[in-house]
């Protein structure tokens, strides 16, 4: 990996730490973009990212787990992964998902927490309707990131 690369793969590994995963993760994400072949054995990418295999093999898994990548049936018997085409718009459609629990939970509370507390309703309440927003934008906003794609695809 050149420097450049190695820049990448290690700033991408910031960007995922700061959004609740672990900076293996974005380091293992990133390389898996950029290398070449377009998959890679968990050893080679354990001795490419200077991480040990069982820690290669756990991240792997989780971000599996989550569609962001695949294993890719190989000849050999040591497990290959590979970046999945579209991997965070299926991260943020779970994520969407888990908004109606989070509603339905504010819901309850608002159901438990008298009219005699108005303050704490004012909270609840607010809360609430922030994520019925955001759940309800969210098919509106996967719908706009498909156009956009289209647009930039056909190079407009």
């Amino acid at each position: 990996m050149d420097p450049r690369e190695s820049e990448f793969v290690d700033r991408m590994g910031l960007v995922m730490e700061r959004l609740g995963g672990t900076r293996t993760m974005g380091r293992l994400y990133a390389w898996l973009i950029i290398c070449e072949p377009p998959h890679q054995s968990l050893t080679d990418l354990a001795a490419r990212l200077g991480v040990s295999k069982t820690a290669i093999s756990t991240v792997a898994r989780q971000l599996e787990m989550v569609g962001m990548i695949e294993r890719v049936p190989t000849s050999s018997r040591e497990h290959h992964y590979q970046v999945i085409h579209g991997g965070w718009e299926h991260v943020m459609r779970v994520q969407f998902a888990l908004l109606r629990p989070a509603v339905e939970t504010l819901e309850f509370g608002l159901s438990v927490v008298g009219e005699d507390r108005p303050e704490q309703r004012a909270r609840l309440r607010d809360t609430k309707e922030f994520f019925a927003f955001v759940e309800y934008d969210g098919e509106q906003f996967l719908q706009r990131w498909q156009e956009y794609r289209e647009k930039t695809a056909a190079g407009g």
